[in-house]
């Protein structure tokens, strides 16, 4: 993890809410961001990201709570050009060259860097002579963000950035944030690839349903999750096991069997107790061959984290529907 390069907050929501109709977008929210952190933002869709950083940005006001950037409201953090961004929406102006929207960008930023150094800093240069509507969808994604580092920001916000990207392209972005990070800015991403928040960010918020559920590091996320994987194989000779017994283990959240023409077969659990279950598969008489026991990765510990969020509401909405149940009987 990166040095922090301070110990003042960057960013704070503060017991923030917004609706939209009968859409609880989000849901009292409480967040500091730090100087020097690569933040990534994950949830799946309608989890709340892009409300969040619209609110961030002062492009929607809460309903409840405060937003702070820099210690004061957004928008005044924003015309001092401390604040850079790149979100999904909004297009770009098409009658003009990529080098021309560049420029302009530096020029009117506060702290505006020189046009040739974003260019290059985007890996843009090649493009500087076509016409923005000449663009691909990865070649757009890369100007937007070259109008986000226009300046001197001290924070760079990113929504989905690599969208479109190809995989090299998609390298060369994040090596290039890697840069901006290591020179003190805090970057705050929101991505629906967790391979890049698992190799790139220094801290991982998770978003669901408008709550913030999960914040840590990668591997302090993964913990959170409980579980870990077991993988092996039973042979024929090993004899006959029925899954019901697999399935009794006493860690195991769940179970797959797969079979080869020769008889082996491979078993693969989740467990929330792996060192039980490998004991209890040898006080059962099995011989695991080829036993491995891991940790998730983030996409299994992030379903596994959204799944139990999902199962705790769904528990307190039946408990509310049993105890309103209950009121209406004694009456």
């Amino acid at each position: 993890m990166r040095t922090r390069t301070g110990t003042d907050e960057v960013a704070a929501f503060r017991g923030v809410s917004k609706s939209y109709g009968t859409v609880d977008a989000v849901s009292g929210l409480d967040l500091v961001l730090r100087p020097g952190e690569t933040v990534a933002l994950l949830g799946p869709n309608g989890a709340g990201k892009s409300s969040s950083l619209d609110l961030l940005l002062g492009l929607r006001e809460p309903d409840r709570g405060s937003v702070e950037l820099f210690g004061g409201p957004p928008r005044a953090a924003i015309e001092a050009g401390r604040v850079g961004a790149m979100l999904q929406s909004g297009g770009l102006m098409n009658d003009v060259k990529v080098a021309e929207l560049v420029a302009f960008a530096c020029a009117i930023h506060p702290r505006g860097h020189r046009p040739e150094q974003v260019l290059a800093d985007a890996g843009i240069t090649e493009l500087a002579g076509r016409r923005v509507d000449r663009l691909s969808g990865g070649q757009e994604q890369r100007v937007r963000f070259a109008l986000a580092v226009a300046g001197a920001n001290d924070l760079i916000v990113l929504d989905e950035p690599t969208t479109g990207m190809d995989v090299s392209v998609r390298q060369a972005f994040w090596a290039t944030m890697r840069a901006q990070a290591d020179a003190g800015r805090t970057v705050l991403f929101a991505t629906h690839y967790l391979e890049e928040a698992d190799s790139i960010a220094d801290r991982v918020l998770v978003l669901h349903k408008g709550r913030l559920i999960a914040d840590g590091t990668s591997a302090e996320i993964k913990a959170k999750a409980g579980a870990r994987r077991i993988a092996f194989e039973l042979h024929p000779s090993d004899g006959p096991v029925e899954e019901r017994l697999l399935r009794s283990l006493p860690g195991t959240v769940s179970l797959d069997v797969t079979g080869r023409p020769d008889g082996v077969r491979t078993v693969r659990i989740r467990s929330t107790d792996a060192d039980a279950d490998v004991a209890a598969l040898y006080r059962a008489g099995l011989y695991p061959r080829g036993l491995e026991v891991t940790g998730l990765g983030l996409e299994q510990a992030f379903l596994t984290i959204t799944g139990e969020h999902d199962a705790a509401i769904t528990g307190e909405h039946d408990a509310a529907g049993r105890s309103e149940f209950a009121k209406e009987s004694a009456r």
